[in-house]
């Protein structure tokens, strides 16, 4: 079992930044690939960014590509979110998620593990 803790979120105002982090502990040698998944009210889960196990490769999803760099620290075991200029289109619960395979993976059920969320508000 691997157990995430995301940690990082507020309250903040429109072109403010932020960064989310997202401890991992347990059975970290489970850990591979990890990413990021917003749920905005009444939203469904999406994707957000993603990086592979040694960090080399990264995805992002479009409406945050140029602001947000996600990014890890394995020697820490961390997973961050540096997220700038932020809209209040931002505003969500932001969950951390991991999976075995070292490759990146863009959906939901790609990942294995998942953190309880932090949750995000960006006012206009």
């Amino acid at each position: 079992q691997v157990q995430l803790v995301e940690s990082g979120g507020g309250l903040v105002q429109a072109g403010d930044s932020l960064r989310l982090s997202c401890a991992a502990s347990g059975r970290t040698s489970s850990s591979g690939a990890m990413g990021w998944f917003r749920r905005a009210p009444g939203k469904e889960r999406e994707f957000v960014a993603a990086i592979s196990w040694t960090g080399s490769s990264t995805r992002y999803t479009d409406s945050v590509k140029g602001r947000f760099t996600i990014s890890r620290d394995n020697t820490k075991n961390t997973l961050y979110l540096q997220m700038n200029s932020l809209k209040p289109e931002d505003t969500a619960v932001y969950y951390c998620a991991t999976r075995s395979d070292r490759w990146i993976g863009v959906r939901g059920i790609d990942y294995e593990y998942w953190g309880q969320g932090t949750q995000v508000i960006v006012s206009s």
